[in-house]
């Protein structure tokens, strides 16, 4: 970059003062200082942008070599799994002779009927109990019946 000192700054400040004049000089510099700003705020984000960049390619490269270890896995997986069916395949043959037995039955699976058709409410019974939650409603004559006071003769 360009270096600039304190005296060539005030060479160059000397200079504008007497070329634009004391008038304008501080609407000259408070103008140079926003586009400097913004010069500066560009840069930064071009800088930014490319370690993003950067940043991508280099996951992305992660993800690959993950990805191609998973496949080698997974490959190595079934490989196992297809030499194990064969084993057991060769077993359950020599297995199946005259006196092999015929594999249990269970019962098939019920499902428990809910009754899906009524409506809960989320929160339980005993716990509306428990804190006094109305859970009937009253009407207006019936809640003055029971909570009239009772006249002891």
């Amino acid at each position: 970059m360009i270096d600039l000192g304190i005296s060539k700054l005030a060479l160059i400040g000397a200079v504008a003062l007497i070329v634009i004049g004391p008038e304008k000089l501080p609407r000259v510099a408070r103008t140079v200082g926003t586009l400097l700003g913004k010069a500066q705020r560009y840069v930064n984000d071009v800088k930014a942008e490319v370690n993003r960049s950067m940043d991508l390619d280099e996951l992305r490269k992660m993800k690959d070599t993950v990805q191609d270890a998973a496949r080698e896995v997974e490959h190595s997986i079934q490989t196992g799994a297809s030499d194990f069916e064969k084993q057991f395949a060769d077993i359950g043959q020599e297995a199946s002779g005259p006196l092999a037995e015929p594999p249990p039955s269970y019962p098939e699976y019920k499902h428990p009927r809910k009754k899906w058709r009524l409506k809960q409410g989320a929160m339980p019974q005993w716990y509306k109990a428990r804190t006094g939650v109305r859970t009937r409603a009253l009407s207006g004559a019936a809640r003055v019946a029971r909570y009239r006071p009772h006249k002891i003769n």
